[in-house]
């Protein structure tokens, strides 16, 4: 989206806009690119897909560890008792 578009239905000026979408290209969470004498923004879903990942990363970690040495017997069958 363009800035003008962005900043359409914002509660604030397309200055201020400017300067969050100058933060955000900063941190790489969206990329810019010309478009003639328009400049369109997206969204950059790497980082933030990173940061999920070794964010999650914790948690899959700890129930995987858990169970690294973990062998189970196989639990007993009922059989139904036979009658002569």
């Amino acid at each position: 989206m363009t800035l003008t578009d962005l900043a359409e239905d914002l509660p604030m000026t397309r200055q201020a806009v400017a300067k969050h979408l100058s933060v955000l290209e900063a941190a790489e969470l969206v990329a810019s690119e010309r478009d003639g004498r328009c400049k369109r923004h997206y969204i950059n879903p790497m980082p933030l897909a990173k940061m999920a990942r070794r964010w999650l990363g914790r948690f899959e970690d700890v129930p995987l560890a858990a169970m690294a040495g973990f062998n189970a017997a196989p639990a007993e069958v009922s059989r139904p008792v036979s009658r002569p």
